[in-house]
């Protein structure tokens, strides 16, 4: 990467100096902003998996994010910690004898 940002500024001063008029840098720099920002999007993937847990907290694997999480008790709500758990929290105590809590946490990850 470093080698390409050499050889681009490289590209702008060889553009500059060939120039007998000002030096139009925006038009050159915006052209090849767009180039190095589509080679980078293109190779940008988005991967996510769902993580159910019983009880009240679900926690995502190492390097994955959560993004949303769902609870399976009506009478609660959820809440995400550290950006890697999801909680549920409910206002009253549920006995997880009689109705099961559990808690799925959808969790992402961008990988080049």
């Amino acid at each position: 990467m470093k080698m390409r940002v050499a050889v681009l500024l490289a590209v702008f001063a060889v553009f500059c100096a060939a120039d007998d008029q000002k030096c139009a840098p925006d038009g050159l720099m915006s052209s090849l902003t767009e180039s190095v920002a589509s080679t980078v999007v293109e190779k940008v993937t988005l991967s996510c998996i769902s993580v159910p847990s019983r009880g009240y907290q679900a926690e995502c694997p190492k390097g994955y994010k959560a993004i949303c999480c769902s609870c399976t008790n009506a009478g609660c709500y959820w809440d995400i910690s550290n950006d890697q758990t999801c909680l549920c929290q409910c206002a009253k105590p549920i006995s997880t004898t009689v109705n099961r809590i559990g808690v799925i946490a959808r969790c992402c990850k961008i990988a080049m």
